[in-house]
């Protein structure tokens, strides 16, 4: 099974493909992990990585999809996987989308998590004054400020995708704002 986690910043993606890699046996496949994993590969797409971020460029399309090629070449036993945080555009999806279907693969799902972005905001605020206040590292832009450029960011690039799935019929919404067990259950459901 593969599916597609949406979702403005800080609704849990990241949390809850974690529980399906736990519960699926899934991979995740998180750009941001694979871009640091392939720069220090010593692989051709590592080397173009590195090349990429060293001069202080954005990856192109065309090296992600390369990434994620290489992932769903690997022979890894994964019983599916988690598309987290990419893609972030409709030409992404576009290239997603080819690319499964060159390799066989179907894209099963796409779980949107909705949230209220003013509650959604008050709660990562919050959550960073009180492990700020217990001593524990809090990310530099889990501010209000911070947030809600990432919030107009993603509502810019990202948020046109609901329609795109909506439109496939792939799309199932979720409440990201209920506890991280009813969003898991949740989640669940959709995929059932």
């Amino acid at each position: 099974m593969n599916i597609i986690l949406l979702g403005p910043p800080g609704a849990g993606k990241g949390t809850q493909a974690q529980r399906l890699v736990e519960e699926r046996n899934m991979v995740q496949l998180s750009t941001g992990d694979m871009l640091r994993a392939a720069r220090t590969s010593g692989t051709e797409m590592g080397n173009m990585v590195a090349g990429v971020m060293d001069r202080g460029e954005l990856v192109t399309d065309e090296i992600v999809i390369g990434l994620i090629r290489e992932q769903l070449e690997a022979d890894n036993g994964a019983d599916g996987y988690i598309f987290d945080g990419f893609p972030r555009t409709l030409a992404q999806a576009d290239a997603l989308g080819n690319l499964l279907l060159e390799m066989g693969e179907n894209l099963d799902c796409v779980i949107e998590l909705q949230v209220n972005d003013e509650v959604l905001v008050e709660r990562i605020v919050g959550r960073a004054k009180d492990a700020a206040a217990a001593g524990e590292p809090v990310r530099a832009d889990d501010n209000e400020e911070s947030l809600k450029i990432r919030l107009m960011a993603y509502y810019k690039q990202t948020s046109p995708l609901i329609g795109y799935y909506y439109a496939n019929d792939d799309l199932k919404s979720v409440d990201g704002l209920a506890s991280m067990d009813e969003v898991a259950a949740s989640i669940s459901d959709a995929l059932a």
